[in-house]
């Protein structure tokens, strides 16, 4: 049994002592609506309100058959976006989940940044949340003249890369990709996924819950708009930059994923921080390796928003 007080320095205990006192490691036992209210009642209480200079939008994206609402973060006139798509399960979280952290990242990077807020489960099963982003990215495409980076955490991770797969033979499509914590389906029967799969604010058992209330139950190995690890083409994808945290049955995916679009022929790049806990971003200005690590994020989207890549 790991002994993660050891492994996890006394900032990020705290942290996640913090967040459980919010929301507690038993949620998934919760209903549906009862895990929503916990989660956003401990983001409210994580946070940190936007920095200065920074202008935002609530608006909304039209399509045929819904609109899908968003959240602009302007602080300069720097021709480049960032689609933010948050993370939360596939079930929980919207555009005041992740508010504070795209206003920071706006703020640090100088780009727009926008939020997505795509549709949930279980209301609406896999593939409504990829539609939504992959909507959302078209949309950016067609209305900004500026280059289009995706970044997400977690299951937003999980949804910038299906959307990079998905649109890698468009005219214009994402110019780089940073993924924190994404879930892209690896293989689970190794690496993280074993070592660690009972740590603080992520489990095994959390992670097949998510997979279940996401798909209905079904089977959908070999989807790689689910999974995109599943794929079997990593060619002409855009430059990745995984950022995954240590104590986090996810990690090894994010290893797993730079291995392939790099034997493809491709730039990816991981780092898995050290004694970092899944959901680590609410603790960006509290935590020591925390805040290290959101000034790797923003500075690994900047670069890609310049056309720069990081080793």
């Amino acid at each position: 049994m790991t002994d993660y007080k050891t492994l996890t320095d006394a900032e990020t205990w705290a942290f996640i002592e913090r967040t459980n006192s919010y929301y507690p490691p038993d949620a998934i036992d919760y209903t549906i609506a009862q895990q929503r209210q916990t989660y956003d009642r401990m983001c409210r209480e994580f946070f940190a309100g936007y920095p200065d200079g920074v202008a935002v939008e609530t608006s909304a994206i039209a399509t045929p058959t819904h609109d899908i609402p968003i959240r602009i973060y302007r602080s300069a006139q720097a021709a480049v976006t960032v689609l933010y798509v948050h993370g939360g399960g596939f079930i929980l979280g919207g555009l005041d989940s992740h508010d504070d952290v795209c206003a920071e990242l706006c703020a640090r990077t100088g780009y727009e940044v926008v939020s997505v807020d795509y549709r949930l489960a279980p209301e609406h099963l896999h593939p409504a949340a990829f539609d939504d982003v992959k909507s959302a990215f078209k949309w950016a495409a067609a209305t900004r003249s500026h280059p289009v980076v995706l970044c997400g955490d977690s299951a937003g991770g999980n949804l910038c890369a299906a959307v990079s797969h998905a649109t890698r033979g468009h005219a214009k499509r994402p110019v780089g990709q940073v993924l924190i914590c994404p879930g892209l389906g690896g293989d689970r029967s190794k690496g993280s996924y074993l070592r660690h799969a009972e740590p603080p604010m992520l489990t095994m058992r959390d992670l097949e819950f998510y997979k279940h209330i996401r798909t209905g139950g079904q089977d959908r190995n070999g989807d790689p708009t689910l999974a995109p690890l599943a794929d079997t083409d990593f060619s002409n994808l855009p430059p990745t930059v995984l950022i995954t945290a240590e104590c986090d049955p996810l990690s090894s995916d994010g290893e797993a994923y730079r291995d392939r679009i790099v034997a493809a022929g491709g730039r990816a790049t991981w780092f898995e921080e050290p004694g970092l806990v899944h959901g680590y971003l609410r603790a960006r200005n509290t935590v020591g390796r925390a805040r290290a690590s959101f000034t790797r994020i923003t500075e690994a989207v900047a670069a890609l928003g310049r056309g720069e890549w990081i080793p």
